[in-house]
């Protein structure tokens, strides 16, 4: 198997045929002589335990996620992959307040693995458990039967949260886990099912079955966390990002979100200035997820922005040692199927200081040549194309409760007037 693989999940289950409407057929690629097939009817699967001559052990702990089912009662939450960058953020089984969400199989499953996969014990981190991770994605139309393999690796943090299931108008509580996709370099970048398979039979050995782990998974079992970063899946590639990559895919959600964006606010240009407080808002979020502190400035008066729309900060670090950077965003509410304007990002890249970071934010997208230009002249400013902004408005509205994503915007909207400010940008630095 290869991250970003997609296999045909289709039923009824069967080993046979090793390809099926063109995808390799998933039960092929993870069967194992004399065992059951590997199932994902769950969002969290684990395989049956077994009973080795050495100990008892599970094989393997699978996770699927199904964008296509996102604020569902089915999928009342919105799981995030970025496995290039060795993250996962995955939210547990339980979707309603019928019982405690660690009484949930899939949630103490994974519960009991994070005692193991945090283990200061080399003894201990021997028995962890693998994880393995597959994302359900659109092929040739079909929304179902497709997982696409995103991985393996271990979990590293649990949070209980405090989630709203649209579906049945109601709070429950959740946990989410953050796992770390671990790397696959010396595999060149191919998992061999041959060690789940081996994990499976009963004659084989704990330490016999290690001798076909990732090279990766078997420097964590020896140096535990410290060596976490050390093996965790790292992508180096071209920085420029496609155009098909910055644009939902017609008839996703995230297009009809973005869709529904648009349409919102290109009613006159009057209407388009209020984008900013949108983009404001999903800027800082994003902000939040990879630093994790952010502070709202305000929103620029029409006319008068000179390159910036919206002003925020975010900190770094605590007490003495701490600093503050000054956020200078600017929002574009134009066409999706027309590229934005590289000479609005020179007017924002020009308003920038030093120790200050730029945010360009747009329903659009970045063609080849502005963002070479960024990259060759290292500017410190993070771009959000559309895709980008429909997935995080998607998560917003269902993490805020509303039900369709123009009432999340309404609400959002009410509050632009309220926003502005005329002030220096270094004010916000006294906040």
């Amino acid at each position: 198997m290869k991250i970003g693989q997609i296999f045909r999940y289709s039923k009824p289950k069967n080993k046979f045929p090793e390809f099926i409407d063109g995808l390799p057929n998933f039960f092929f690629h993870t069967y194992t002589p004399n065992n059951k097939l590997v199932s994902l009817e769950k969002g969290i699967v684990g395989i049956a335990k077994i009973k080795a001559k050495d100990a008892a052990r599970r094989p393997a702990i699978l996770t699927s996620s199904s964008p296509h089912n996102i604020g569902s009662e089915v999928t009342p939450w919105q799981d995030y992959f970025d496995e290039d960058n060795g993250h996962i953020r995955y939210f547990g089984d339980n979707k309603d307040d019928s019982s405690p969400p660690e009484k949930k199989q899939g949630n103490a499953i994974l519960l009991e693995q994070f005692t193991i996969h945090n283990s200061t014990d080399i003894q201990i981190r021997k028995d962890a458990v693998p994880i393995i991770f597959f994302q359900r994605v659109r092929y040739e139309g079909r929304s179902k039967g497709n997982p696409q393999f995103k991985g393996f690796g271990i979990i590293s943090r649990v949070e209980r949260v405090t989630q709203y299931n649209l579906a049945l108008e109601q709070p429950f509580t959740n946990y989410v886990y953050d796992f770390t996709v671990l790397d696959l370099i010396s595999e060149n970048e191919e998992f061999d099912w041959k060690w789940i398979s081996a994990r499976r039979e009963p004659n084989i050995s704990l330490e016999e079955t290690l001798k076909l782990a990732p090279s990766s998974w078997k420097n964590w079992i020896n140096d535990g966390s410290l060596s976490v970063e050390k093996n965790k899946r790292k992508v180096s590639k071209l920085f420029i990002t496609k155009t098909t990559e910055q644009q939902p895919q017609a008839g996703t959600t995230e297009k009809k979100v973005l869709d529904t964006i648009y349409n919102f606010y290109s009613e006159s240009n009057a209407r388009k200035k209020r984008f900013e407080l949108l983009a404001s808002v999903v800027a800082g979020e994003i902000i939040k997820d990879s630093i994790g502190n952010y502070t709202d400035g305000w929103i620029t008066p029409s006319g008068s922005d000179g390159g910036a729309d919206f002003i925020g900060r975010v900190d770094i670090g605590k007490g003495f040692g701490s600093t503050k950077l000054i956020v200078l965003g600017q929002a574009k509410c134009e066409k999706t199927n027309l590229p934005t304007g590289g000479n609005h990002i020179a007017r924002t890249v020009a308003r920038l200081k030093r120790g200050w970071i730029g945010v360009y934010v747009t329903t659009s997208y970045f063609s080849e040549p502005v963002q070479r230009e960024i990259i060759d002249d290292k500017f410190p400013i993070l771009l959000i194309n559309g895709l980008r902004l429909s997935e995080e408005v998607i998560k917003l509205s269902y993490q805020n409760g509303h039900k369709n994503i123009l009432d999340y915007i309404r609400i959002i909207d009410r509050q632009y007037e309220s926003k502005i400010a005329s002030r220096n940008p270094e004010e916000v630095l006294l906040f």
